[in-house]
């Protein structure tokens, strides 16, 4: 070979070596969540060796992981023209499939990627296996069988481990996924999210201690390693919930470890999203809505802003942004829009249209903001928990039968963990709304009353006052049998509560009610059964009037 070949296949190996150590510099980069820096790296490789099919698959994956469909699939398709690993594209495609609920266009795609792979390859079924991880539906039990048979020929690989490890976290399996992610370390020292993983199983577990301890240890590998800092300020989050005695103290400092994330990312509009993600987790709404400001000024068109801006202003009761914001991102073209930007949206238009001192909501707004909310709890029943607060603060300022539709909505949702209250405010709301003597009985609204405690009643036995106003509904209703029934349990069941429950003056008034209710409506049919109850009235309070006036009438 002469000196000039020689030469040129240096240059070559050298160019060849200096790509692929580029490729590996973009995926420490992303590892790192440096995304807009892998994303240059990775097209400044595509600009230099457009044939570099693994440069298109990593980019549009980066772009997957930001969201952005369009673009991820037009670096997809442009991989598959490319010369080498352009078979890895399938698998981005194959995961945009999975994303639309096509499992067998993705498992078709996935087939093509892992054609004629040697026995001791891994990689293609690394990756397929984390399209079914990353798909809006995650599917970990294919990507365990999958990186399971993988496993079989070649279970040293460190990116197989970790791999599986996520797979396992996400499957519920907490043992086998300490065992990959051990493994994956003590195969390779260098991947530090294998070692970050161990901490993130301990923060699962609710050792927050331990889990810092973990996370320190990374730190003390690899100050500069950026995602370890975004899990120490979600630990001190959850610690934070968990000792409300020193909540403020940890909240401070899981947003100084949050901040430390952020330099040591990039500072994107992306990176601000996921910011402003954890700013909503903080419910730190002041800071959320400047943060929401500063991205808009950075970038004017992207519609994912808005959303924060609404949600921010929502909760600092700037209602007028607030839907303005909420309605351009719930209607802007390609958005997907969830329960809760329906259910503030839905709020917020109540709050609009509620008088400045609380006590009257115009009716047009309040129609409106209840066809947004319906539509948050038809995507996600549980939304309705979010409801509760707001509900009670209408009953609080004696706003029944708006504090009735608010409640309705958490009465039929019995996996609720306000559903017990929000029965009990629900049948209390249209009880108030019909017992006052200048208002038209709504027969409808007392019945929907009566069935709430019935409700209440089959989740909490002991609540006797449900008994009680099931009694006063049917009274408003006229079913006097319903009625005496009803008093007839408050009273039996009080009564086996014991001498003690008996002495209490509240007890006694609501003794006196029953007693007197039910006589009244023996007064026509069976004065003997009548005169009996209202001589118990006068067993507890001698000077009754109206238990010794009836008596009177009746004799």
């Amino acid at each position: 070979m002469n000196k000039l070949t020689t030469f040129s296949v240096a240059i070559l190996a050298s160019a060849f070596t200096a790509q692929a150590q580029d490729i590996n510099q973009a995926k420490k980069a992303i590892d790192a969540e440096q995304f807009e820096s892998a994303k240059t790296i990775l097209k400044s490789i595509i600009k230099a060796k457009p044939s570099n099919g693994t440069a298109y698959f990593t980019l549009g994956n980066v772009y997957l992981t930001q969201s952005v469909e369009d673009s991820a699939k037009i670096y997809f398709q442009q991989g598959l023209s490319a010369s080498d690993g352009a078979k890895l594209n399938y698998i981005g495609l194959g995961q945009m499939d999975l994303d639309k609920n096509d499992v067998t266009g993705a498992q078709a795609k996935f087939a093509l990627a892992s054609k004629d792979m040697k026995k001791k390859d891994v990689q293609e079924f690394v990756y397929i296996a984390r399209a079914y991880m990353n798909a809006n539906k995650p599917d970990y039990k294919s990507a365990i069988a999958l990186l399971t048979r993988a496993a079989i020929n070649n279970s040293q690989d460190a990116q197989l481990q970790l791999a599986l490890g996520d797979a396992y976290y996400g499957d519920g399996k907490q043992n086998e996924a300490y065992v990959a992610y051990r493994s994956a370390f003590q195969l390779d020292n260098s991947l530090l999210r294998a070692k970050m993983q161990l901490g993130v199983l301990l923060k699962g577990a609710k050792s927050y201690d331990e889990a810092s301890k973990a996370y320190n240890e990374v730190i003390a590998i690899n100050p500069n390693y950026g995602p370890v800092y975004r899990e120490l300020a979600e630990t001190y989050y959850k610690i934070a919930r968990n000792k409300p005695s020193q909540a403020a103290e940890n909240y401070k400092t899981a947003m100084g470890y949050y901040d430390k994330y952020m330099s040591l990312t990039d500072y994107s509009i992306n990176s601000r999203m996921r910011r402003a993600d954890f700013l909503i987790l903080m419910e730190d709404y002041v800071a959320l809505e400047a943060e929401a400001n500063k991205m808009i000024e950075l970038d004017k068109v992207n519609p994912r802003i808005y959303r924060y801006l609404g949600y921010a202003a929502y909760k600092n009761g700037n209602v007028d942004v607030a839907i303005k914001s909420l309605e351009t991102f719930i209607t802007s073209p390609g958005n997907k829009a969830i329960a809760l930007d329906y259910l503030y949206l839905g709020l917020t238009k109540i709050k609009k249209g509620t008088s400045a001192d609380g006590l009257s909501i115009d009716p047009t707004a309040m129609s409106s903001g209840l066809v947004d909310i319906k539509k948050a709890i038809e995507m996600e029943p549980l939304a309705v928990q979010e409801l509760s607060e707001v509900g009670k603060k209408l009953f609080t300022q004696k706003l029944y039968k708006e504090a009735a539709s608010v409640f309705e909505f958490g009465s039929n949702v019995n996996d609720s963990k306000t559903y017990l209250d929000d029965n009990v405010y629900y049948g209390l709301a249209n009880y108030y709304a019909n017992n006052s003597k200048d208002v038209k009985v709504d027969v409808v609204a007392l019945q929907k009353a009566d069935a709430a405690f019935e409700k209440v009643l089959v989740a909490s036995p002991t609540y006797l006052e449900a008994y009680l106003y099931r009694a006063r509904t049917n009274r408003l209703l006229e079913k006097d049998d319903v009625m005496v029934k009803n008093y007839e349990d408050y009273v039996a069941k009080t009564t086996a509560l014991g001498a003690e429950e008996l002495a209490k003056p509240a007890v006694k008034t609501k003794f006196i009610e029953s007693y007197n209710n039910m006589a009244a409506s023996f007064a026509n049919t069976d004065k003997p059964k009548a005169i009996e109850y209202f001589k118990k009235t006068l067993a507890l309070d001698p000077a009754n009037s109206y238990a010794t006036e009836s008596i009177k009438i009746l004799k």
